[in-house]
């Protein structure tokens, strides 16, 4: 058996295919190919000189020596982390680096970040989208903000913020937009992934099943951007929407909302309970969410009739 030392990415490439049990999930969480996990185990194979995974079905399975290889890799890998950030902490104290989901980022955090660096210029923030769970052992993240129901194991999750539904759209998406719920059968509806209609339709008593057509985003920021632009009616989370309403860009329709299932948490590792940094970053969410206004029902202008 081969005593060569095998590269980092190879052995990065078998750690998150055991983790994920799946060579596309693995893909995804190292941000490369299908491919490219593939042929790095394969070339990791041929230096260890035998099998580390086998196939399942349409999926696949970690060997005895895979999983073994796996683990320790798992653990060196937290080592390294855990190196990096006491060497990055030591070298720059003041830097807070935040993981966000992107819609999140782009519609709700980004617009309000002057203030937090206005009122804290000693603490550099490092934001970074993601839409994966961050392990904290292994990812180069102190804190992060994600929506979900929590419970996430070996972390810390505060519920921070709740999010109701209801739907809104262009004021000029057509001559006359709608005035009742029904009335909404005449028009595109906007969808994106795990965000369904169907409980808004029964709280406003429609027996109408989830809608199966019409485009659909992967990115609730990508739809609420598309019902600007007209393309159709969304239904938006009210974390999302900004100043997009009160600015005459969206028209809330109808008065009947529904609270979302997920919630938004602020999560961290146990490690960083203490940190003062968190506890400002903390206090600032607070402060902010304490401070959001009720998204208001704006009726599109009337269009004035010729004469």
């Amino acid at each position: 058996m081969s005593t060569r030392v095998p590269p980092m990415q190879a052995l990065r490439a078998l750690e998150a295919a055991a983790r994920t049990g799946s060579l596309t999930r693995a893909a995804e969480a190292l941000s490369v190919t299908h491919g490219a996990i593939s042929h790095q185990i394969k070339a990791l194979e041929a230096i260890v000189g035998v099998p580390l995974i086998e196939r399942a079905g349409r999926g696949i399975r970690m060997t005895d020596d895979g999983e073994r290889l796996a683990t320790r890799v798992r653990a060196a890998l937290a080592d390294v982390a855990d190196a990096v950030r006491e060497v990055s902490e030591r070298n720059n104290p003041r830097q807070l680096r935040v993981s966000v989901t992107p819609s999140f980022a782009a519609r709700w955090l980004l617009p309000r970040l002057g203030k937090f660096l206005a009122r804290h210029p000693d603490i550099d923030l490092d934001v970074r989208s993601s839409i994966g769970l961050v392990d904290f052992r292994r990812d180069d993240t102190d804190i992060a903000i994600r929506h979900g129901f929590g419970g996430w194991p070996g972390v810390h999750a505060e519920h921070i913020l709740s999010d109701t539904y209801f739907p809104v759209c262009s004021p000029r998406l057509a001559p006359k937009l709608p005035r009742a719920p029904a009335e909404l059968a005449r028009y595109t509806l906007l969808r994106s992934d795990d965000e369904w209609w169907k409980p808004w339709f029964e709280a406003v008593g429609l027996d109408w099943a989830e809608p199966s057509r019409g485009p659909i985003f992967n990115d609730s920021a990508l739809m609420l951007q598309a019902a600007v632009e007209g393309q159709g009616v969304a239904l938006a989370r009210s974390s999302l929407l900004g100043n997009d309403v009160r600015n005459g860009l969206l028209v809330r329709l109808f008065d009947i909302d529904v609270p979302a299932p997920r919630r938004y948490y602020l999560v961290y590792p146990p490690r960083l309970a203490g940190s003062p940094k968190l506890a400002l970053f903390r206090a600032w969410l607070e402060d902010e969410i304490r401070g959001e206004q009720p998204v208001p029902r704006v009726r599109a202008p009337k269009r004035r009739r010729r004469s």
